[in-house]
């Protein structure tokens, strides 16, 4: 496939980006320091604003999905804000691209460990997070309401960061994967194995799902 994948530098975009390259896939990597891209031959790596819609566009055009792994950088002072103008350019952007799939690496702080009850509404939820986790929460309520993209929401496990490709996990929809040990947890390598896994053969076409050990 022609993948455009925005975000590829980041701690999950640039796994998303080797798992994809090592498949054999096309991605234009649009990110806001493309000198920090890895050199490969399938790879295309771009300068990218996701407020400037007119640019993302031109960008996206000719592709056949369009992978989104964009945040804000931590600590901006208007973060949800900032967050949600990006993912709403996105979303416009790859519409008026042509592109017809939309996948977008969310959060789990909307995901629910009870009926109606919310990870980001527990106790022990970091309050270093909230922000982030409800600007996530945010975007998911938006992307639901989009009825023209083929959109998928990807939510991790609570803990998400480096560690090992398995290929070995579950697949969950919305309500949080606690693994035998208690934990909730999964690496970014393997995230990147599911989320290559929906791209390639699309088992939940406008729905959101998660994937956790």
């Amino acid at each position: 496939m022609k993948i455009a994948l925005i975000g590829g530098t980041g701690q999950a975009g640039s796994r998303i980006l080797i798992e994809a390259l090592e498949r054999g896939h096309q991605v234009t990597a649009i990110a806001r320091t493309p000198a920090k891209l890895p050199k490969h031959p399938n790879l295309k790596g771009v300068m990218g604003d996701v407020q400037n819609e007119k640019l993302l566009i031109g960008q996206l055009a000719g592709h056949d999905i369009v992978m989104s792994a964009y945040t804000p950088t931590r600590g901006t002072a208007d973060y949800t804000q900032t967050c949600l103008r990006g993912y709403q350019t996105i979303i416009n952007a790859t519409k008026k691209a042509g592109v017809k799939r939309l996948l977008v690496v969310g959060g789990a702080g909307s995901l629910e460990v009870a009926p109606g009850v919310q990870v980001i509404n527990t106790p022990n939820f970091p309050p270093e997070y909230k922000t982030e986790a409800a600007a996530y929460a945010d975007v998911l309520a938006i992307i639901r309401q989009e009825k023209e993209l083929d959109w998928t929401f990807v939510s991790p496990s609570a803990l998400f960061a480096p560690g090992q490709r398995t290929g070995k996990f579950r697949l969950g929809k919305d309500q949080l994967l606690v693994a035998a040990d208690g934990k909730s947890h999964i690496s970014m390598e393997d995230f990147a194995v599911a989320l290559l896994d929906e791209a390639e053969h699309p088992q939940h076409s406008r729905q959101r799902f998660t994937v956790g050990y």
